[in-house]
């Protein structure tokens, strides 16, 4: 006879309670440095250096105070665009080159795929010189091609990412659509896209957040001008004027990882099914 619910659930917690603890303590460790940084954003400059999680007095004046003075609007629009643009680059290559890899036969497929991954343990230091003279001789230097251009020549990580889920589709749908007469480009943009959502929510949310937190390649190829720049090199900017002022640099910080937030918010489903199902740990 089946035991009722409620005592198979006490049951997996008694067995499993070092477990569960284990991951709440985690958890807690993890949104300390976040708690931290709203109370501090939340209190008057006079009450910044103490040690109250929960402010005395609270206060937003922080926010749009931060916002004037780092020029919020130029900064978030620069970014968002950069990483719009990463994002859509780097979803549209890598699966066509997923697909390729995962489905289409030839001599070679193989090796190829493993000097792809291999280029993962190239860090990217090591390339930015060449890159940096290219784009230089382009005539690219000073403008944000050079940080959202080479995300539509693909990516290891997201190629890797999107063949591991491809390979879980049925190769009967690909074998029947042949049968039909469909192209390869019609099975891989009526099949393989459709139901591979999951994985391209999460290589989306990977490539979105890599842009947006991408201060290396700005400084490098933007001048550090407010106005032309992104986020995170407004924030450093931001950081050495107003060092001392923990409250305000806090609020600038909160309305940075804002849109992350959200853009995770939105997207957890499909990026938790994405990362299950493609294998990736």
């Amino acid at each position: 006879m089946a035991q009722p619910m409620s005592k198979q659930i006490g049951t997996h917690l008694a067995q499993n309670y070092g477990f569960y603890l284990a991951l709440i303590l985690g958890g807690i460790l993890m949104m300390a440095p976040f708690a931290w940084m709203i109370s501090t954003a939340l209190k008057p400059a006079a009450d910044q250096f103490t040690r109250d999680l929960i402010p005395k007095t609270v206060t937003l004046e922080n926010f749009p105070d931060a916002w004037e003075k780092m020029k919020f609007s130029s900064l978030m629009w620069n970014s968002m665009r950069i990483a719009a643009l990463s994002t859509i680059g780097q979803v549209v290559t890598c699966s066509m080159g997923a697909f390729v890899f995962a489905v289409v036969k030839f001599r070679g497929r193989d090796f190829l795929f493993l000097l792809l991954l291999a280029t993962l343990m190239v860090p990217y230091q090591m390339t930015i010189i060449p890159q940096f003279l290219i784009f230089k001789t382009l005539g690219l230097y000073g403008t944000d091609l050079p940080l959202y251009l080479p995300q539509f020549l693909g990516g290891a990580f997201g190629i890797f990412l999107l063949r591991q889920y491809f390979r879980t589709i049925p190769l009967d749908l690909l074998e029947a659509a042949q049968l039909d007469g469909a192209s390869l480009f019609q099975i891989y943009w009526g099949i393989y896209l459709p139901l591979a959502k999951p994985a391209l929510g999460a290589l989306a949310l990977f490539a979105f957040m890599s842009s947006w937190n991408d201060l290396f390649s700005a400084l490098i190829y933007l001048p550090s001008d407010l106005e032309k720049t992104t986020l995170p090199v407004g924030l450093s900017l931001f950081q050495r004027l107003y060092r001392a002022q923990w409250a305000l640099m806090m609020a600038a910080v909160i309305i940075s990882v804002a849109p992350i937030m959200v853009a995770f918010f939105f997207a957890q489903k499909q990026f938790i099914q994405g990362i299950a199902a493609s294998g990736v740990k």
